[in-house]
């Protein structure tokens, strides 16, 4: 395509965006091609090219549409009617995409994905993306996506899930998606979508090079390989350059050309007559074979990284007129004039009318109202419908299903001798996934071995591979997979086989799970129930990795509920909860299993039996936030605790009362986030003395909540002392005693307490 302007004085401007929006004016102005013959609706746009003339006018249209709501942005926030100015300029290509796939094909869309989004909304009629989008870019309580939380790609009725999509986190839900959509069938559970949807995912050739993105396609060959359905539509949308960091010449196309299980297409997505053929082969290749395929789009990076980025200061100026000489929307004009649709006034007339229609858009949207309160900021992060809750966790209309799983009624775990924790979580997942028929459990070495700890035990012969399944050895994946499940209705419980192996892939939890209902409003919901093995005391057993007793990472994840029993009838009807959590409320929860209390029977002395419960009958359930109190009426000293710190406290509470004549009463928190505030302050009252028994360490733990509960509370005047872990991490052999509080260290603090 040849260019009919050369660098002048014009190309050397600071703004950008003018430059960007007068080379358009320019080109079409001073245009002097040859004129073809106008073709038909469904002839091709030029010879040999698979876009019909239909296709492109409306390909067109979408990407004008685009462009001008960059430059609208670009306008606008100065004068603070805008808050987000990261654009779609030079991406207005992955438009075929969209047109090429349906509007029930899940969307995981990266921020560059205005053409994409202009175009998918011809799917519905009636539905207008300049408004859409305007109400996004200003913030407006009015926008459809996030009720102006976030400028977000969303939308709910064209299953376009939004995210932030910053560092490619959001490719391993997209591919969880991926393998639900196929697992659907073999579980007999109905899908949201048709049975042949695939998913999309778009992100940046940067993007690609991050670790996440490594895992999701990884994991996609590691499912190819196994001749394991995954129809995941991976769009790399490669314009050369992260913020400023370049990526090397033919380093992508070099990267997965070749990759083994990865379909490899590329496509020109700088030229719609060109490229649409190559994005159609893509498209039509994921979703007849079934496998991962990855598209690799060309396109470029005009008026830099977002409204902020000068590039001027930092890229020669022939490097930007190089650039913004290949903006694909230079091509689509000359394609536009060539073909005979469009005369240069229609044109600039299309052009100059869809100007018009995104400013108006934008003034209207930035009358609307915007957030004002707290409360509405937080409606959508953590819903909770108590007696909902409370009736769906007593549910118990499974009694047939729940006869064949355990083997008759004499086998029904609440028929059998009390046990210990490991049994009674096992016993529960049964009885959770014979209630919820749309239930996974899945994870590292939890199927025919039954977990490290065994206590997922004969879920797999119960349940079958399908629902009861060993994954690839990736905490990232794994939960990327729970999202993917989520999303298509079902109830996962992934299983992190460690607490420490939950860190390297924490934001699967924080930066997508989490924040799904958030960012669309409450529309999307990913609900699913975490188990992990946690905490330390395994008598010196594995060092830190198998002793992390860290959960600030956890704690701090606005909206996740974090649980953790210390017994197995807790562990029981706290499950039962969180199922219910997740079903109703769509909540994403984490159930930690404290290792060293998994076979513990005793209390007090060897074969005293006093740690193992009577399994709870369905019909009983916790309610999110109770905690349990020892000895109710006992106010010499109040201990609050939770996990390996509650039969802790119970025996160090005899040493207590046989030295200081005290009565304990201990307090188990069970719930660790969110901390019923108002339960700790009611137990701290009547307490003449407070001490608090954290397992974890003495920063960012869970004990400084409950102290400031406390105090919050008014009872920030009675004598009060912190037993807690050392900053440390977890060491080998006897060693690791020294770091974690122990009995006589409960003994000593209160002994320090009768002191004052």
């Amino acid at each position: 395509m040849s260019i009919p302007f050369t660098l002048s004085a014009r190309h050397k401007g600071f703004n950008r965006a003018e430059i960007v929006d007068q080379n358009f004016i320019e080109f079409v102005q001073l245009w002097q091609g040859d004129v073809r013959a106008a073709p038909r609706d469904d002839e091709a746009v030029l010879p040999g090219s698979a876009l019909d003339a239909r296709g492109f006018r409306e390909l067109l249209e979408s990407q004008l549409i685009s462009r001008h709501l960059d430059l609208m942005a670009r306008v606008l926030r100065v004068q603070n009617k805008v808050f987000y100015t990261i654009g779609s300029s030079g991406h207005e290509g992955n438009a075929m995409v969209a047109r090429l796939t349906r509007h029930t094909d899940p969307a995981f869309l990266h921020y560059r994905s205005g053409g994409f989004m202009a175009e998918r909304f011809r799917k519905i009629p009636g539905m207008d993306p300049v408004m859409d989008s305007a109400l996004s870019f200003a913030a407006s309580k009015d926008d459809p996506a996030s009720g102006g939380r976030h400028k977000v790609w969303g939308s709910k009725p064209l299953w376009v899930l939004p995210q932030t999509s910053t560092i490619a986190s959001h490719l391993p839900k997209a591919l969880g998606t991926a393998v639900a959509i196929e697992q659907a069938r073999r579980i007999g559970h109905a899908l949201p979508i048709p049975d042949d949807s695939i998913a999309i995912c778009s992100f940046g050739d940067a993007s690609s090079n991050h670790a996440t993105a490594q895992t999701a396609f990884n994991a996609a060959a590691w499912t190819a390989y196994q001749k394991l359905p995954a129809p995941v539509l991976f769009l790399c949308e490669d314009n050369g350059i992260g913020i400023s960091v370049k990526t090397p010449s033919g380093w992508v196309a070099n990267n997965y050309q070749h990759r083994a299980n990865l379909d490899y297409f590329f496509a020109d997505g700088l030229d719609l007559a060109e490229g649409y053929a190559q994005v159609q082969r893509a498209v039509e290749h994921c979703r007849g074979t079934r496998r991962p395929t990855f598209l690799h789009l060309r396109t470029t990076r005009v008026m830099g990284h977002a409204g902020t980025d000068f590039e001027i200061e930092w890229r020669s100026i022939e490097e930007l007129f190089a650039v913004e000489c290949s903006d694909p929307l230079l091509r689509s004009a000359g394609i536009a004039l060539e073909s005979g649709l469009y005369s240069k006034d229609a044109l600039l007339g299309l052009y100059e009318a869809t100007r018009k229609r995104c400013f108006v858009a934008a003034e209207d949207a930035d009358s609307r109202p915007r957030l004002t309160s707290l409360e509405d900021v937080m409606a959508p992060l953590a819903p909770y419908t108590p007696a909902a809750v409370k009736a769906e966790a007593g549910r118990a209309d499974y009694a047939e299903r729940r006869l064949a799983v355990f083997g008759g009624e004499a086998k029904l775990p609440e028929n059998l001798p009390p046990r210990h924790l490991a049994i009674q979580i096992g016993q529960a997942l049964h009885d959770i996934m014979a209630k919820y028929p749309e239930s996974l459990l899945f994870g590292e070495d939890v199927a025919q071995k039954g977990g490290v700890y065994t206590v997922t035990k004969g879920l797999n012969k119960a349940f079958k591979g399908s629902r009861v399944f060993n994954t690839l050895l990736d905490e990232t994946m794994i939960l990327g997979l729970a999202q993917g499940y989520a999303n298509m209705g079902m109830l996962p419980i992934p299983e992190i086989q460690y607490l420490a192996y939950f860190h390297n892939a924490c934001d699967q939890i924080r930066g997508e799970a989490s924040s799904l209902q958030f960012f669309s409003n409450g529309q999307y919901r990913n609900p699913l129930v975490m188990r992990v093995a946690s905490l330390g005391y395994q008598k010196g057993f594995g060092g830190h990795f198998h002793n992390d007793n860290s959960i600030t990472a956890l704690r701090d994840i606005p909206g996740l509920v974090v649980g953790c029993p210390s017994r197995g009838d807790d562990a029981a009807t706290m499950l039962r909860t969180l199922m219910a959590l997740a079903k109703v409320d769509g909540r994403v929860c984490a159930f930690l299993e404290p290792i060293a209390l998994y076979m513990t029977k005793d209390l007090y002395e060897a074969g005293d039996g006093q740690w193992q419960f009577g399994y709870p009958a369905p019909g009983q359930a916790m309610t999110l936030g109770e905690g349990r109190i020892y000895d109710e009426a006992a106010n010499d000293l109040v201990v609050f605790t939770f996990g390996n710190g509650v039969p802790m406290a119970l025996r160090a509470a005899r040493t207590i009362g046989k030295e200081l004549g005290w009565r304990v009463r201990v307090v188990d928190l069970r719930w660790l986030a969110p901390l019923n505030d108002a339960f700790i302050a009611a137990q701290a009252k009547t307490a003449k003395r407070i001490l608090v028994l954290d397992e974890g360490r003495k920063s960012a733990g869970v004990g400084e909540g409950v102290i400031t509960a406390i105090v919050e509370g008014g009872c920030g005047a009675t004598p009060l002392r912190r037993v807690v872990g050392a900053d440390t991490f977890t060491p080998l052999a006897g060693a690791a005693l020294l770091v974690l509080p122990g009995e006589a260290e409960v003994a000593a603090a209160a002994r320090e307490l009768a002191q004052r």
